[in-house]
C-alpha cells in the first residue's frame, strides 16, 4: 500500500487506520474527508524529536496551516508540544480559538493587511515573518502605539532552485516573498530591523519550495543562510538567534515516488548546518521547520461514490465522481498526480484506464487522468489516498456545492472533526 496506516480486510475493501472505508462512506456520506489522526501525531513526533535530537531543546517543527487548517489541528499540534505558522487573520483567528499557546504562532504573508497586524497583536502573537520594508514600518509603528516590543522573523531568498514544480518554488531571487540576499536587499532589511525603536529581530526565516524529496537543496540552502549570518555578525556585530528553514519535504502520492525518512533527512541536514556553524565560526541558532503537506498529507484519502461509468467507443472512459475540483482543486491547478482506486474492490486487480471525473460543470473537473482502476460500475466506493494538505484547505463552493466533512479516526475513536456543510450554510451570508 502507499502509506502504512491502509491496507486491506476480508472483505477485500480499503482500511484506512484499521477502519473500513467502504462503511466510513456509508455512515458519513461522501464526499468525505478521512484523516488518520496516528499518523498525524506520530509525524509530529518524528519531526519534534529528530529537531531536538540535533539542535536541542528550543528547535521544534511549526505546524504549517496553509496545508490544512481547522480547530482540531491546532489542538493535536498543541497536545504533541510543537509551534505552528499561520498565513492570513482566518488562520489566525482559527488558531487562536483553538486555545493555542500564541507565544509558538508565527505569522506570514507578503502582504499582511492593517486589520491581520491589529489583529495579531490583540491575540498576543508570538512572531511575524516580515516580508518586506512597508511591513516592517507598519508593525513598528504599531507596536510604538501600544507600548511593546515585537518579535519577528525576516523572510529572506537565498536564490535555490529546489527542482520542483515551478508553481511552488518560492526560494528563487525572483520570488515574490521575502529579500534576496544576491541583490542586497536581505542586509538592509536587517540594517532597517535592527535600527527599529519597538522591533526585536530574533532571527531569519528562509522557505526554497514544496515536494523535495533530496536533502541537498535544504542543504543548500542553510550554507547560503548561515555564510550570511557569518556577514551580518562581522558586519553588523548582529547575533542570528533563530533560523527558520521553512518547509518542502515531500510526500508520496504515487507508488513511483520515493520513500524517504523524515528523521533520516533531518540528520543529514543537521550535521551539515552543524558543520557549517562550525566552520563559520557562530553559535548554532534555535533551528525551526515548518512542516505541513508532510505531516498530513498521508494521513488523509477522500471518498466519493461512482455515479456513473461512460465510455466513448476508441476514445476515453469515464468514471464520474459525487466530487471533484470543489473539494480537490489540485489537478486542475498543477495537474497534480493522485492515486485512486476503487474501495470495495481493493484487492482486485486495477486494470481499467480511465478518467476519474468530477461532478461540476466544468470540462476541467477531473481529479485524474490515464489512472489504472479496479473494474468500476454504479454505486462502487471510490477513495482518492493523500489528501490531507491541501484539499481541504483549497475546497470551494464551486456550482454551490457544500464542502465535505472531515471525519477523523484513530484506534480510540472516529468523530467528525468539520461537519459537512449544508445548504443554508451555502446562504448564510446572503442579505
Amino acid at each position: 500500500m502507499l502509506h502504512q496506516n491502509l491496507n486491506t480486510n476480508e472483505k477485500g475493501n480499503l482500511t484506512i487506520c484499521g477502519y473500513d472505508t467502504v462503511d466510513l462512506a456509508k455512515e458519513y456520506g461522501t464526499p468525505a474527508y478521512i484523516m488518520d489522526e496516528d499518523l498525524i501525531r506520530e509525524n509530529c513526533r518524528i519531526y519534534k524529536n529528530a529537531l531536538e535530537k540535533n539542535f536541542g531543546k528550543g528547535s521544534i517543527p511549526l505546524y504549517a496551516s496553509k496545508a490544512f487548517s481547522c480547530k482540531r489541528i491546532y489542538e493535536i499540534a498543541k497536545e504533541e508540544g510543537i509551534g505552528c505558522d499561520v498565513v492570513s487573520g482566518g488562520e489566525l483567528y482559527t488558531v487562536y480559538k483553538s486555545g493555542f499557546d500564541m507565544e509558538k504562532v508565527f505569522f506570514h504573508g507578503n502582504n499582511k493587511t492593517e486589520n491581520d497586524i491589529e489583529f495579531a497583536f490583540d491575540c498576543k502573537l508570538g512572531y511575524f515573518v516580515v516580508d518586506n520594508n512597508e511591513e516592517l514600518e507598519e508593525i513598528n509603528t504599531r507596536a510604538q502605539k501600544r507600548g511593546i516590543t515585537q518579535k519577528i522573523l525576516l523572510r529572506i531568498t537565498p536564490g535555490i532552485d529546489p527542482h520542483t514544480h515551478k508553481a511552488v518554488v518560492t526560494g528563487n531571487v525572483d520570488s515574490k516573498f521575502g529579500s534576496a540576499i544576491e541583490t542586497g536587499q536581505a542586509t538592509e532589511i536587517v540594517k532597517k530591523a535592527l535600527n527599529s525603536s519597538n522591533i526585536e529581530l530574533c532571527g531569519l526565516h528562509c522557505h526554497i519550495g514544496s515536494q523535495i524529496f533530496e536533502c541537498d537543496p535544504f542543504t543548500d540552502a542553510a550554507e547560503i543562510m548561515i555564510r550570511f549570518i557569518k556577514k551580518l555578525k562581522d558586519t553588523l556585530g548582529y547575533e542570528t538567534k533563530i533560523l527558520n528553514l521553512g518547509g518542502g519535504m515531500g510526500v508520496r502520492y504515487i507508488e513511483e515516488d520515493p520513500v524517504i525518512s523524515y528523521e533520516e533527512n533531518i540528520d543529514k541536514i543537521a550535521e551539515k548546518i552543524i558543520s557549517y556553524a562550525k566552520a563559520n565560526e557562530i553559535a548554532l541558532p534555535t533551528i525551526l521547520m515548518e512542516p505541513g503537506r508532510s505531516l498530513v498529507a498521508a494521513s488523509g484519502l477522500t471518498l466519493y461514490t461512482v455515479g456513473s461509468v461512460k465510455e466513448i467507443p476508441g476514445f476515453k472512459k469515464y468514471v464520474s465522481i459525487d466530487g471533484g475540483m470543489p473539494d480537490n482543486p489540485r489537478y486542475a491547478l498543477y495537474q497534480s498526480i493522485y492515486t485512486c482506486m476503487i474501495a470495495n474492490k481493493a484487492t482486485e486487480k486495477a486494470d481499467y484506464v480511465c478518467t476519474v471525473a468530477g461532478r461540476c460543470c466544468e470540462s476541467g473537473d477531473l481529479i485524474a487522468e490515464n489512472t489504472k482502476l479496479q473494474s468500476p460500475k454504479k454505486g462502487d466506493t471510490l477513495a482518492v489516498l493523500c489528501t490531507g494538505a491541501y484539499n481541504y484547505s483549497m475546497a470551494s463552493n464551486y456550482n454551490k456545492i457544500p464542502r465535505p466533512p472531515v471525519v477523523m479516526v484513530s484506534k480510540n475513536r472516529k468523530y467528525v472533526a468539520v461537519a459537512r456543510e449544508t445548504y443554508e450554510d451555502l446562504m448564510r451570508n446572503d442579505l
